[in-house]
């Protein structure tokens, strides 16, 4: 295929240049991968949402609880799974609101709340510090889970450096990356909600197996009143870290065939149903059991508490790294996606394998060698959760609902969406305040490569 639209002997007619702008379009959206592929059944739905939200987050819920206190952690953890359910049906109702278009990714839904420029600048470098932000975090998570597992099984063996497990990790990555859209990493997602549910099982359960711990204490852990309340924003943060899947929601109902008379939006619900009542399964059981057994004494990885029985614990941080290796994949699909469009669409590159092949491998160095260099687990959560999480998840969609819809004012819808967006704001201002200082904290003693 041609990578310039005219040939040196000029247009043969404005119906030939529209012609071939329109054949070009269509090679380039055959071949990018969120638009490649429109045949996803409902269930794809299903798991590649509980895949995107049910991610390592999970395992830090107990540690958020003891950072914000019984009454306090259980009412954001309720509202969060109540407020992020109500923002996802925003997104696929707005999926089609335009008769025969599609918003297939996030950005053009800005776009056309906003317009053009203005909605790109709003979403697309938030949308990017999620998914370039989880993928780095599920780098640590990988590393650490697998280093974890090798400690636990050969107790008696040489300790390698994270950096190495981080390497190993990554190494799989260099490998799928490779598949060419959502559909594609079908199997790998199915097999990482799989995997989260019984990762989540095994934490909850094993707590209980253990019961309650002598001399546990539910009190805030720190001694100072400004350390607890740093650490109170650090857990709102870690709580908005673990809902996280709407920066991939409109991406992975674009892969879902649409008619007029059965719109995507039909099967696009029945999936999240499915995957918000596993979310549930998962969170309020690890969150509420962890805290009620470990008290303020949980690690920021529930799993590194359960130090027996062993083979379980092993077997769990396995579980743990097939999750974040689906993870890692469904949120790099649509960076993949916004880098390809680029260099397709404005700096007018051949579409071609070689292109593809050079993108995503540089994409998986990039984010393994951030993950080597800030192994900082807790921190980056409670960083990235606050300030690129609660917006693009709590109430980005509620400005774009208001902006489009424009609701009758102090009716039911508005004072939905303000409270909404109130509540999210409160997280996007407070829980990266919490999250830094604990970097801070973590990088004094820290070394690097170490």
């Amino acid at each position: 295929m041609e990578t310039q639209l005219s040939s040196d002997n000029g247009y043969a007619g404005n119906n030939t240049s529209s012609e071939e702008n329109l054949k070009r379009q269509k090679e380039i959206d055959e071949w990018l991968p969120i638009t490649s592929s429109r045949n996803a059944k409902w269930w794809y739905s299903a798991f590649h949402n509980v895949t995107a939200m049910v991610g390592a987050g999970v395992l830090s819920l107990p540690y958020a609880l003891s950072e914000l206190g019984w009454g306090p952690g259980v009412a954001v953890l309720v509202l969060s799974w109540i407020i992020t359910l109500y923002t996802l049906w925003q997104m696929v109702e707005m999926h089609e609101m335009v008769p025969g278009k599609r918003f297939d990714r996030y950005h053009e839904l800005g776009q056309y709340a906003f317009g053009e420029k203005l909605g790109l600048y709003i979403v697309v470098p938030q949308q990017l510090i999620v998914e370039v932000g989880v993928c780095i975090v599920y780098m640590v998570t990988g590393g650490k889970s697998l280093e974890k597992f090798h400690d636990t099984v050969c107790s008696t063996c040489k300790q390698i450096k994270l950096t190495y497990f981080i390497m190993i990790f990554a190494s799989v990555h260099f490998v799928l990356s490779h598949l060419p859209n959502f559909n594609s990493i079908s199997g790998v997602s199915l097999a990482a909600a799989v995997m989260s549910l019984s990762y989540s099982t095994i934490a909850w359960g094993a707590s209980v197996a253990k019961s309650i711990q002598p001399e546990v204490q539910y009190g805030y852990k720190a001694k100072t009143a400004a350390g607890t309340v740093f650490n109170f924003f650090s857990g709102l943060g870690d709580i908005a870290f673990a809902y996280a899947g709407h920066n991939v929601v409109l991406e992975i109902q674009a892969t879902i065939p649409s008619t007029p008379e059965k719109p995507s939006k039909g099967p696009m619900w029945k999936g999240i149903i499915v995957a918000y009542i596993v979310v549930a399964l998962c969170y309020f059981p690890v969150a509420l059991i962890g805290y009620w057994m470990f008290g303020n004494s949980i690690e920021d990885n529930i799993l590194i508490s359960l130090e027996k029985p062993a083979w379980l614990i092993a077997m769990a941080n396995i579980f743990v790294v097939i999750h974040v290796i689906g993870s890692y994949q469904i949120y790099a699909m649509p960076v993949f996606d916004m880098i390809e469009t680029v260099l397709v669409k404005k700096l007018n590159f051949r579409p071609s394998t070689t292109l593809r092949f050079f993108v995503r491998n540089f994409y998986v160095a990039f984010t393994m060698f951030i993950a080597i260099t800030f192994p900082f687990f807790g921190g980056l959560l409670g960083f990235f959760g606050g300030f690129a999480f609660a917006p693009t998840t709590y109430f980005l969609p509620c400005i774009i609902w208001l902006a489009i819809y424009k609701p009758k004012k102090f009716g039911l819808s508005w004072w939905t969406n303000w409270i909404c967006i109130v509540f999210g704001v409160c997280l996007m201002v407070l829980s990266p305040i919490g999250g830094l200082r604990q970097i801070i904290l973590q990088a004094k003693e820290y070394e690097f490569y170490s």
